[in-house]
């Protein structure tokens, strides 16, 4: 009896099976590559929510804590509030609008003195600061001086917050309970000026647009 000899692959066989196993190949690193490109994306979202959230948390935690304390003016020409505005905006105007224009790009759209400054070194300074808000080049940034009553000469500690901002605008509701985009309002406007060093708002309503995620309003009630 003829002993059989094993039989191999024919070149066919071995060409089919090396195109099935590149198909598996190619298929399983689009997954993988999908699946890597998914988890980056998520990521990068997840970081970017937690900017605005941090960014958000900084100025809720500013704004609540305002204290009616006027500041001197760096020139040595009197006093400032406790919140000076200066978004060059007429009243009804379109505010958003108006904060992303190049007229307002780096100016401070709002300076106030704030409270509960913590001093954990114990350094011989106030706990009260004064803080001022803006925006230059699509950043929001945070400004603040080392102490309350400053000269042209102080240094202003600078922090960015958040990027891709498209606009950002302010409104401020007063003991009548009535929002208003300009401070002073009209009804504040006609007192002493003694009056006005002390004023602040019962709320500040901020609007802020980012490019990637629309616009976010959030109202602050302000202690005391």
């Amino acid at each position: 009896m003829r002993t059989r000899r094993p039989r191999g692959f024919t070149l066919l066989e071995l060409l089919v099976a090396l195109f099935i196993t590149a198909i598996l190949f190619a298929m399983g690193y689009g997954a993988l590559t999908e699946a890597l490109t998914s988890r980056k994306e998520v990521e990068e979202q997840s970081a970017r929510l937690s900017a605005v959230q941090q960014a958000m948390r900084v100025m809720e935690q500013d704004i609540e804590l305002m204290q009616p304390r006027p500041a001197r003016d760096p020139l040595g020409n009197g006093y400032d509030g406790p919140l000076v505005v200066s978004q060059n905006v007429l009243p009804g105007a379109d505010t958003a609008a108006a904060m992303s224009s190049t007229e307002t790009q780096g100016l401070p759209l709002l300076t106030f003195t704030r409270g509960g400054w913590a001093n954990p070194a114990g350094l011989p300074r106030s706990e009260l600061q004064r803080v001022s808000y803006l925006v230059r080049d699509n950043k929001l940034i945070r400004q603040h001086l080392p102490v309350m009553d400053a000269t042209a000469a102080t240094a202003v500690v600078e922090r960015e917050l958040l990027d891709q901002v498209a606009a950002i605008s302010f409104r401020y509701m007063d003991e009548s309970l009535t929002w208003f985009s300009t401070w002073p309002t009209p009804m504040l406007q006609g007192q002493a000026p003694q009056a006005l060093w002390r004023a602040r708002p019962v709320a500040v309503e901020i609007t802020l647009t980012l490019k990637d995620l629309g616009v976010l309003t959030r109202k602050i009630e302000i202690a005391g």
